[in-house]
């Protein structure tokens, strides 16, 4: 919502006829009307309906009317930042600055330009950039407040029992079949030769930037392999030394002259030149054009063969799956811990075929525990990149309706979410209950989700 657009007319408890009426600027014409008040607070029409095409644009839909929705939700919000306020609660910048970032590149990367994004949302770039800084701002300072508010809820094994004990027959949610599993992989062998190539095409780009025959941006939007920022000329928005790999940030953060480009960087995605668009505190703006060796058929067909050997000689009894995975898989996320996979989801070792990468997941689903797959080419997402792997099947647990020996931690989480719902409802509608609320007429024709509005 873009409030700074609009002067804010205070409307306290001395000035509640205001709220009656539309508000006009100096010559009597009407430019707003308010909707609701809130404490002191206005929500005008022109908000929600700015609300509503934003909410329309991202394909965003309500369970009833938007007009009854979205007000109420302007609403509730309000109660929350009076509270963040009273409590003193400050959101990073570096966070929000993130978050919208990430969200732009998401938006350029599905609607395939710039200039798209903003026919779908009818504002320009810098519009967007600042609605979305205003939008996540809000929703982290909620979250932060909401937190403070349900931090006390640890529930204890007799809460889960007594918990699942309530819940009807109808309510206790099915599971459907869940697997664990551990993975070794193998990359494939790049010769040296197509390394070397990777690097003559990187220094002919850095030539051509630095002499001013070519951009950074053109170049990075037709040649660089990065699928998340090559759309955007490269751009990676800003960042913190944190959010990148380590060989990445050590250069990146030590440019200076946005002018200059990198000298070339490997990391585990492949080959890079950077350059520097903007420093802000302890963040950067960067471009990069990422590059990665060509990886031939061969290459995999040998790395199939190593990988199958070695399956054999876990088969035999020379080597445990655990033992292989620590000394010989190259996946660096599981080689530490024998190979097991992690749900990033959930923390938990346990997936639901859905959730595991598709080659791993069709073949596991006909495996039986201690199954051991044979060597299989298969897509690293985060490096986009193939690689060779063996899945060994450690756990396969069926589906069925939730009980409390075999799904304890799921049922715990949905007693985390129930209780912290009631906490929210309750503080929501005592928030209600001790808040000057006014809405206007035509505008409280609803059922609402929280009780105590209309008084």
């Amino acid at each position: 919502m873009n409030l700074k657009r609009i002067k804010r007319i205070c409307l306290g408890a001395a000035s509640v006829a205001v709220a009656t009426l539309a508000i006009a600027d100096t010559t009597g014409n009407v430019i707003d009307e308010v909707a609701w008040v809130v404490g002191d607070e206005p929500i005008y029409k022109s908000e929600i309906e700015e609300y509503y095409q934003q909410a329309q644009a991202e394909g965003q839909s309500f369970p009833i009317s938007p007009y009854c929705a979205i007000p109420e939700q302007m609403a509730v919000e309000k109660l929350y930042l009076n509270q963040a306020k009273i409590d003193t609660i400050e959101v990073p910048e570096n966070a929000v600055q993130n978050a919208v970032s990430q969200r732009l590149n998401y938006l350029v990367n599905g609607l395939g330009s710039k200039e798209r994004v903003e026919q779908q949302f009818h504002k320009s770039w810098n519009q967007i950039r600042e609605f979305l800084l205003d939008n996540f701002r809000t929703q982290y300072t909620i979250q932060q407040v909401q937190q403070n508010l349900t931090k006390d809820i640890k529930p204890t094994p007799a809460d889960v029992r007594k918990f699942y004990a309530n819940l009807s027959a109808d309510s206790i949610p099915y599971v459907p079949l869940q697997v664990e599993t551990q993975i070794i992989t193998f990359n494939p062998v790049i010769p040296q030769q197509e390394i070397d190539d990777v690097k003559a095409r990187l220094r002919e780009y850095s030539e051509k930037i630095n002499s001013g025959e070519s951009e950074f941006s053109t170049l990075a939007f037709f040649y660089s392999q990065d699928p998340g920022s090559a759309k955007q000329g490269g751009e990676l928005g800003f960042h913190n030394k944190a959010d990148f790999v380590p060989e990445f940030s050590s250069v990146a953060f030590n440019l200076s002259d946005p002018k200059k480009v990198s000298r070339i960087v490997e990391t585990e995605f492949g080959y890079h030149i950077i350059q520097l668009i903007e420093k802000r505190g302890e963040q950067i703006n960067c471009r990069h054009i990422l590059l990665r060796p060509n990886v031939s058929r061969a290459d995999i067909d040998t790395a199939v063969q190593r990988l199958d050997s070695l399956r054999k000689e876990i088969v035999a009894g020379v080597f445990t799956f655990d033992d292989a995975a620590r000394y010989a898989s190259q996946d660096k996320d599981t080689k530490n811990n024998k190979g097991i996979m992690v749900n990033p989801q959930t923390g938990s070792t346990r997936f639901q075929m859905q959730d595991l990468p598709h080659a791993v997941a069709q073949r596991v689903e006909k495996m039986q525990p201690g199954d051991i797959s044979e060597a299989f080419v298969m897509m690293d997402e985060a490096k986009n990149r193939e690689v060779v792997a063996i899945v060994r099947l450690t756990n396969r647990i069926e589906g069925h309706k939730a009980n409390l020996s075999d799904d304890y931690n799921q049922l715990k989480t949905m007693y985390e979410v129930v209780a912290k719902e009631k906490i929210l409802k309750d503080w929501v509608e005592q928030k209600i209950h001790n808040t000057y609320v006014h809405i206007e007429e035509g505008w409280d024709n609803c059922e609402f989700q929280y009780q105590g509005w209309k008084k």
